[in-house]
């Protein structure tokens, strides 16, 4: 698996991960000489190169003139993520687009969520793309592929979650006590959260909207719903 870009192979290197290789662009400076002088920290393997070779190991050419190389994503298992008293945890029901995952993973890291939980089907997988999109943030916080998103949810409710569906429709969010174990579904670009999904919640919570789009991007929602969930715990 490929990390590309400066600040999220610094992220990278950060973690206990292990690093197969380097790739850095010939001359670097700047942070690019911080990932060099991190890398021969930890006996990381450091190739410089051309950055014609970085253009032909990226994907989209948005290396910034830093590849680094790793084993693939490891999942984590549900319970992994599941237990502290005051636990967060995000559930991605059908959410395809792999920016929206990326920036997903990236508020859920900076909100201090427990993990992220994605289906094994119907959704993006982490990805180079993703970790990137990330900005590192992939490289910190736990992601659970699960077989269905319903069954993660019924789990959950065994172990004491509340558990809110991000929608229109619902109740408006700055109403909702949201301390203790929640758990927050967020719904795919275009359909939302499904209507089976959206049953098996505790509740629907919504964000009131005041102009003319009747909608909101899944990560600038679940950016808005997180941190209304650090704000609610912070009170008490």
């Amino acid at each position: 698996m490929k990390t590309e870009g400066r600040n999220a192979v610094l992220e990278l290197l950060k973690t206990d991960k292990t690093v197969d290789k380097i790739l850095l662009e010939q001359g670097a400076q700047g942070s690019l000489q911080k990932i060099f002088a991190l890398a021969r920290q930890k006996n990381i393997r450091v190739q410089f190169v051309q950055r014609a070779a970085l253009d032909r190991e990226s994907r989209d050419k948005r290396h910034q003139g830093v590849i680094a190389y790793t084993t693939d994503f490891v999942y984590s298992d549900l319970s992994e993520l599941a237990g502290r008293e005051e636990s967060l945890i995000v559930l991605c029901d059908g959410i395809e687009d792999v920016h929206n995952l990326g920036s997903i993973l990236r508020v859920a890291e900076c909100a201090g969520a427990d993990g992220v939980v994605i289906p094994a089907a119907k959704g993006a997988s982490v990805t180079e793309a993703v970790v990137r999109i990330s900005a590192g943030a992939a490289e910190h916080i736990k992601v659970a592929k699960v077989v269905s998103v319903n069954r993660a949810i019924d789990e959950l409710k065994e172990l004491g979650y509340w558990i809110y569906a991000l929608e229109a429709g619902g109740e408006s969010i700055y109403e909702e006590r949201l301390t203790g174990k929640v758990a927050l579904v967020v719904g795919g670009e275009d359909s939302g959260v499904r209507r089976l999904t959206r049953e098996k919640c505790d509740k629907t919570l919504s964000i009131p909207l005041f102009g003319k789009v009747n909608s909101l991007n899944a990560s600038v929602a679940l950016g808005i719903a997180v941190y209304e969930v650090v704000r609610a715990r912070l009170k008490v």
